[in-house]
């Protein structure tokens, strides 16, 4: 992955983290420590990491300063975040509740470094494209589709729930108050799939060995020494539609009666742990339905199409254009003299009166090819929905990049990184064509 930013000026903290990564067989990672602000944004700003971890107890960090530089900026600044925290200092939950706005796909705690740092990192450079990569939201015309295998290992189970739900909110489809919510649901669903599929823990099992003092992970563990346990996998898919988005988390258990769980849950008391998940899942989802055997869940989420981006720092003088479904925004071989950040909205784009893609927030431009090539625009665009533009001349847009220098270095990375999927896809093109 290359280089990995540590925003924390705890030394014990430190020590962790370096030893972690040190122990790896890849090991490669050009750590970089951070804790004066201005440093930490010039970091952000200028070398557009993938991935930084936060340590958002340190006590020496003014977080609250660093977070709120970084929404100022927080379009180009989509890294993923691996969050760390004191259990004497914070609880998970609410601190994924407070930075909901940021890209945190996971909170771990400074017992979990040693065994889970790594092993996130590594799930999070395998799926990095799908998660940030917003040049590839035109295929929202076709859905996009995602899965993983997960391992009983309930510790990781928060990290695929927090890179589905970014998904979501990176690309625009759902209020950014519900991605906790909907993290914490679908790690809830998982972690269901781990327990009580998987592991064929009981209700009761789990309450005895809590009084006992044996905590859930350890009793996981405990039933894992059986290879067949051990080798069952959790299938977690997702596809993401132009309307909805629909998860699907299935186990390799037994199943269970569904009728008589949901009736037993539906009369507990609503601060009761059992049955947790499937509560916040049914409060959040448009729909949730179990199969036959009660192995699988399927949960299916509308998105929210009111949602708008944030206006970046440098752009917020410029002037907003509001646009009625059916305007035409973009027209082909007209000039290119300005181009349009996009706050929401959704737009067609047609080449010769025919449909070849979609556009929407995720896009962050439109028109920009065009614009910094002078050239004529080569496709007409066309508003599917009320939404909200804003516009950028020429020479706006180059006084923008001399005050925000950073602005250009993102832009460029955005053009290199769409010029290498298209080399890829022509490679793959090529060699379906000799084969």
């Amino acid at each position: 992955m290359g280089i990995l930013g540590v925003i924390n000026s705890d030394p014990a903290v430190k020590r962790l983290i370096e030893t972690a990564v040190k122990e790896t067989p890849q090991g490669k990672h050009d750590l970089r420590f951070f804790f004066d602000t201005e440093e930490i944004f010039e970091f952000l700003s200028y070398d557009l990491p993938e991935i930084v971890i936060i340590n958002f107890s340190d006590p020496l960090i003014d977080i609250d300063k660093v977070v709120s530089r970084i929404q100022d900026d927080k379009w180009i600044l989509n890294f993923g975040i691996l969050g760390l925290y004191s259990q004497e200092k914070d609880n998970e939950e609410s601190l994924l509740k407070k930075y909901k706005h940021l890209n945190v796909l996971a909170m771990l705690d400074n017992y979990r470094l040693r065994s889970h740092l790594v092993k996130n990192i590594q799930i999070i450079e395998q799926n990095y494209q799908l998660i940030f990569q917003r040049e590839f939201s035109r295929n929202l015309l076709d859905g996009v589709s995602g899965s993983f295998s997960i391992k009983n290992d309930i510790l990781a189970v928060p990290l695929y729930a927090g890179i589905a739900a970014t998904i979501l909110a990176q690309r625009g489809l759902i209020n950014p108050d519900n991605k906790m919510h909907l993290q914490l649901a679908l790690g809830e669903l998982i972690v269901n799939a781990v327990e009580h599929g998987n592991c064929g823990i009981t209700y009761e099992e789990k309450a005895q060995a809590m009084a006992n003092g044996l905590s859930v992970v350890e009793l996981v563990a405990e039933r894992c020494k059986d290879p067949l346990i051990r080798n069952k996998k959790v299938e977690f898919i997702w596809d993401i539609l132009p309307e909805e988005s629909v998860f699907v988390i299935r186990d390799e258990g037994k199943g269970f009666d569904v009728r008589a769980h949901l009736k037993k849950i539906t009369n507990q008391d609503m601060m009761s742990l059992h049955g947790r998940g499937i509560r916040m899942a049914s409060a959040l989802s448009t729909e949730l339905k179990y199969n036959e055997k009660g192995n699988q869940v399927t949960l299916i989420l509308k998105h929210d199409t009111s949602v708008e981006h944030e206006v970046p720092v440098g752009f917020s003088r410029e002037q907003v254009l509001n646009v009625k479904k059916g305007d035409i925004v973009l027209r082909e071989d007209e000039p290119s003299d300005y181009l349009y950040y996009i706050v929401s909205g959704q737009y067609t784009v047609f080449h010769n009166l025919k449909q070849v893609g979609i556009l929407s927030p995720q896009d962050i431009f439109m028109g920009e090819i065009a614009f910094l090539l002078n050239q004529r625009r080569s496709a007409s665009v066309r508003a599917e929905k009320p939404g909200k533009l804003i516009l950028l001349t020429r020479k706006n847009f180059v006084s923008i990049i001399r005050e925000y220098p950073h602005y250009g270095i993102f832009l460029s990375k955005l053009l290199a990184k769409r010029l290498v999927r298209s080399n890829d896809q022509n490679a793959t093109l090529m060699e379906k064509i000799r084969g």
